[in-house]
């Protein structure tokens, strides 16, 4: 049985555009409520990726937070986030991720546990890459989808944050908004407060959740956002929120 899958704030990493030390940068998101990490940096050699991901890991272990490591190898952990080109099948994670763009791309998903979708809006990280999917385009493949889906690409205002939550994502990954930021504790804040306002009224509404979910059967994850895979794989305990969860 698989645990939470991501969701509320997501923070991707990028230490190239980062405006301090990626993990004072970590541990300032952190602070301001995100509780699920992405580690990217695919150009480190495996060694120092590897002491990096123990790094973020820590940071994340004292508030119950998931480190996902982007690429097939988890580097010491059990959470890992794939590309749209492969590997297929993938790997037997305890939590798989999915980079998708298109319908056709969420159709290959086997047993993924999530996926992305992205771009959401033009974005500062890869200008020109698109065309952007809008809301609209994010809700149709929300409908279509076999996983929850985290809206990625442009995410940046709590506004952007409401209407991908209203168009039925899990969660918004992000990572200009919080990489550039001159405050990634307020930045995350404001974003993690947008997320659980929005998600907030749709959890507390009697049948609230069922006509806009990411797969039949299946609703969107309540911010939370911590992980209940073991801390031995480097995953903490969920850690309560503010906002009312579903019934499951």
């Amino acid at each position: 049985m698989t645990g939470p899958v991501p969701s509320g704030v997501v923070l991707l990493t990028d230490r190239l555009v980062a405006r301090g030390p990626l993990d004072l940068l970590v541990a300032g998101a952190v602070a301001g409520g995100v509780r699920w990490v992405v580690l990217r940096e695919k150009d480190l050699a495996r060694a120092e990726r590897a002491a990096l991901a123990a790094g973020l890991r820590a940071i994340l272990a004292d508030v119950g937070g998931t480190l996902i490591v982007a690429g097939p190898d988890p580097l010491g952990g059990d959470a890992v986030h794939l590309p749209a080109a492969g590997p297929y099948p993938p790997p037997p994670r305890q939590l798989v991720g999915r980079s998708c763009h298109n319908q056709p791309e969420l159709s290959r998903l086997t047993s993924e546990h999530y996926a992305t979708v992205s771009p959401i809006w033009p974005t500062k990280s890869k200008p020109g890459y698109g065309p952007p999917l809008g809301p609209d385009g994010l809700r149709k493949l929300v409908e279509a989808s076999p996983v929850p889906l985290l809206a990625l690409g442009g995410v940046e205002t709590p506004d952007q944050v409401t209407a991908c939550v209203q168009a039925g994502a899990a969660g918004v990954a992000v990572l200009g908004a919080l990489m550039r930021s001159p405050d990634p504790t307020e930045t995350a804040t404001t974003l993690t407060r947008a997320f659980q306002e929005a998600v907030t009224p749709r959890l507390s509404k009697p049948g609230a959740g069922s006509s806009r979910s990411p797969r039949r059967g299946l609703r969107p994850t309540v911010p939370t956002q911590g992980s209940s895979l073991t801390a031995r794989s480097g995953h903490g305990r969920p850690q309560p929120q503010t906002a009312t969860k579903e019934e499951r």
